[in-house]
Order: structure tokens, then C-alpha cells, then sequence
């Protein structure tokens, strides 16, 4: 019972958010994300923190951080809005860079795990993605609140997506295995390790812990490894996909999956600078960000 006050207060940002038109959906969703930006608290501290990282300047502006804000808050009033009847509107917004190598993968017959960092609209990318005739199983967290997860996943498939949750149980991976054997793609945010148990890697200057999973399902099954970032625009998207990260044969597989892992940092931290107001992550990220929050008065 405990679960409905949340479940209910989404269906109703639904239901309200969901009678604007597109584009005054998405101002409403960026004034409120700025309203909520305060200088000085740690949620907005910490992502200062994150973009100084991003950009390399120690200096990084409050109104760099606000600007983060506003894009968050544009990302959860799409979510709100959207319906199934509005792909068609999402989809005619959108620009896709980088297809050729994605269409040589699917005439081949190979698997595709679409690499994303935490930018823009990744949902969005989904609608693209079912459009051009791929229909991506997409790996999702597994929040408290069950029912809220579950109108999470309805409105993912109406997208033109799959869902399965990050349990880290043998079904799920097994499942994702099959499907990129049978030719099937696996979207699967990348850039923040949520289960602990990601692999050690330097990320913008400073070593934490990535997931291992797309560079290990690529490695395990032959899959093409893309790194896809799906930014905003003014008016719509614009998803620039990546050349396939080559993996190699050389070394045993966890020297591989290391090896990947690095390569992958190192493309989204060039894909996070080229829009870092669009950076959505506001969680510790490194050690050194626990940290300073335990010395945070």
C-alpha cells in the first residue's frame, strides 16, 4: 500500500504534463529543473563537482550547474508527457548520426549493444532505434517502488522497447546473451556503476568503477559495441552513434573486458563534453565524492 502515493503522484504528472503541447511540456520541465537548482546545496555541489570533471576547468559556473538542472528537468517532463500515439512526433524530431556501420551489423546478422551514457533523452533513442527495424532490449534499474518500475517498463515498450531489470541474476543475462546471438541489440546505460560491482577505470582524470556488462556481452557474444549519445536540441534530438569499438583477441577475457572498458571512458568523456549541461548525473560517482560528502557539515 505504501507503493501507491508514489505510483499515483506519476500517473497524475502524467496526466497533467501529458495535456501541454510537446514543446510547452518541455519549457515547463526545464524552468521547474532551474527552480530547483540551489547553489549551495549538496545535490547542486555535487554536480558542480561532476562538471569540473567534464569540462577540466576548476571554475566550472553556477550557471553551467542550472543549465544541468533545466535539461533534467526537460528529461522527466518528456517522460511524463509521452504516449503511445506520440512516437510519430518524437521520431519526426529526430537526427541520427553514424547509422552506415549499425545497418553493415544488421545485414551481417551480428548482435548490437548500444553503449549510452546518462545524456539527453536515451529513451528517445529507443523510438529511432525500433523505426529503423531494430528493436533493443533495454536493461533497466529495478527501483523500490515496484509499481512505479512497472509504468516505467509499460511505457518503454510503447516506445518500441524491451525491458528487463539490472537484478544481475543468471535469467537476465542469459536472456540478453540469446538475444544478441539470435541478432537482437541490448541498450544498457554505462557511464554510472549502480550495482557496486563494475570494473576499475579512469573516467575523466580520476579511477572509479564502470559496469562491465556492455563490454562483457560484446566480448562473450561477438555483439558490435556502439557508443550512442542521445543529446537535445532546441527542438528534438539529435543521436550520434559511434564507430564500433574493436575489442581484440589479445589477452585473456578479463584483460579484454578492462581494455574495452577504457576505450569506452574515453569516448564518453568526448561525448559528454560535447554537451555537458546534458549530463544527467547527480549521485556520487568516485570515491573521492563520498568523500567530500562525509565532510559535507
Amino acid at each position: 500500500m505504501s507503493e501507491l502515493p508514489g505510483y499515483l503522484g506519476y500517473r497524475s504528472m502524467a496526466m497533467g504534463i501529458g495535456s501541454l503541447p510537446l514543446n510547452r511540456a518541455r519549457s515547463w520541465g526545464d524552468r521547474l529543473g532551474r527552480r530547483l537548482a540551489r547553489p549551495g546545496s549538496t545535490r547542486f555541489e555535487l554536480a558542480k563537482r561532476h562538471l569540473r570533471r567534464a569540462v577540466g576547468d576548476a571554475a566550472v559556473s553556477d550557471a553551467l550547474v542550472v543549465d544541468m538542472f533545466g535539461s533534467y528537468g526537460r528529461y522527466w517532463a518528456e517522460v511524463f508527457w509521452f504516449k503511445p500515439d506520440r512516437a510519430n512526433e518524437m521520431f519526426a524530431e529526430s537526427e541520427t548520426v553514424g547509422l552506415d556501420p549499425v545497418y553493415r551489423a544488421k545485414e551481417e546478422g551480428r548482435g548490437m549493444v548500444f553503449a549510452v551514457p546518462h545524456v539527453g533523452n536515451w529513451d528517445a533513442a529507443g523510438i529511432v532505434a525500433h523505426r529503423i527495424g531494430i528493436r533493443p532490449l533495454a536493461v533497466a534499474e529495478d527501483l523500490s517502488n515496484r509499481r512505479v518500475t512497472e509504468w516505467f517498463i509499460d511505457r518503454r515498450r510503447h516506445m518500441g522497447m524491451e525491458v528487463v531489470l539490472a537484478d544481475g541474476s543468471r535469467d537476465t543475462v542469459a536472456k540478453l546473451i540469446r538475444h544478441l546471438r539470435g541478432g537482437g541489440a541490448v541498450a544498457l546505460p554505462s557511464d554510472r556503476d549502480v550495482t557496486g560491482r563494475g570494473v576499475s577505470v579512469e573516467f575523466f582524470g580520476e579511477e572509479t568503477t564502470m559496469p562491465a556488462g556492455p563490454v562483457a556481452l560484446a566480448d562473450r557474444t561477438g555483439a558490435a559495441l556502439f557508443p550512442v549519445a542521445p543529446y537535445f536540441t532546441d527542438s528534438g534530438y539529435r543521436n550520434v552513434i559511434r564507430e564500433e569499438l574493436v575489442l581484440g583477441e589479445d589477452g585473456d577475457r578479463q584483460e579484454r573486458i578492462a581494455r574495452g572498458l577504457t576505450q569506452l571512458a574515453v569516448v564518453f568523456e568526448e561525448m559528454i563534453r560535447e554537451q555537458p549541461s546534458q549530463w544527467h548525473l547527480f549521485q556520487p560517482n568516485w570515491p573521492s565524492d563520498l568523500e567530500w560528502l562525509e565532510s559535507r557539515p
